[in-house]
């Protein structure tokens, strides 16, 4: 699918599985964020909506106002973090070199790269809208 030409129509028709909506204060921000530490890719990107690729996964971006119908509009919090209890685990991002960028990019380490029991190095990058990133890597 060429994301970049897709109608919201055909491109809301093709979703399968599980999907992940993320609703942002500032999309063009997010997007920034996602391609500098993590090497992500924005199509269609507007002040209010981005599809975004990780490999070959997909997802969205949302600024706030496009939820102006939504339900979940109402339970946001007028103050950080928004993304509290949520972790987007990346597997194919090396922790070391995602918190690098991130310091550069002004995120928020949560917990530089360790070791874990279930055999992962891992971090926790916590991005301007509180969403948790964990870059993870086999040991």
């Amino acid at each position: 699918m060429d994301y970049e030409t897709v109608g919201a129509e055909d491109f809301g028709a093709s979703l399968r599985g599980i999907g992940l909506n993320l609703l942002v204060r500032d999309v063009r921000a997010q997007i920034a964020f996602l391609e500098t530490v993590f090497g992500m890719q924005a199509f269609q990107p507007t002040t209010d909506f981005a599809i975004m690729t990780y490999g070959d996964q997909v997802f969205q971006l949302h600024v706030d106002g496009t939820y102006h119908s939504n339900p979940l509009l109402g339970l946001l919090p007028e103050n950080p973090p928004r993304g509290a209890g949520i972790e987007i685990r990346l597997y194919d991002t090396d922790p070391e070199e995602a918190c690098a960028r991130a310091k550069d990019a002004g995120a928020t380490i949560l917990q530089s790269p360790t070791d874990k029991p279930h055999g992962l190095r891992e971090a926790y990058i916590l991005c301007e809208n509180g969403y948790a990133w964990v870059p993870s890597r086999i040991k």
